[in-house]
């Protein structure tokens, strides 16, 4: 009985909206549906829909959210005012959004591994926990 709801438009809707439109708009549907969730294009689609559908407005308890994603997107293209070619130059936009995002980005730092901690002086046997300050070695040694 419970809607299965996102708070964004999920790529899994793309190939449902391939009859929304005409035959440019099938095209886009057809090359986006079968790329991986995180490739540029495939994110491109999914930023356009977020802003034509108005996601980051939507709240989970209203009737647009209550009636899925799906039916939500599919309203928003079949609705849309403009001609298709202006739907596909959203995307275009949305695309160059995202690339220059991407670009943008640097990519994440190697994480540095810390040393390994010197056995415990009494037993021999590796060390857990933290390591012993300057002044408890000291401590121990004299």
């Amino acid at each position: 009985m419970y809607m299965q709801t996102e708070i964004m438009f999920p790529p899994r809707v793309i190939p449902m909206l391939r009859n929304a439109c005409g035959p440019e708009w099938r095209r886009l549907v057809d090359k986006v549906a079968v790329l991986e969730e995180t490739h540029p294009e495939s994110l491109a689609f999914s930023l356009m829909m977020i802003r034509l559908d108005g996601c980051l407005e939507c709240e989970t308890d209203s009737f647009r959210a209550m009636r899925g994603c799906p039916a939500c997107a599919l309203q928003t293209v079949r609705r849309f005012r403009g001609k298709e070619r202006e739907l596909v130059k959203l995307y275009q936009a949305a695309l160059k959004d995202v690339q220059v995002f991407l670009a943008s980005r640097t990519p994440p730092k190697p994480r540095k591994v810390a040393a390994p901690l010197p056995p415990c002086p009494d037993t021999g046997r590796p060390s857990v926990g933290e390591r012993p300050t300057e002044a408890a070695l000291r401590a121990r040694a004299g």
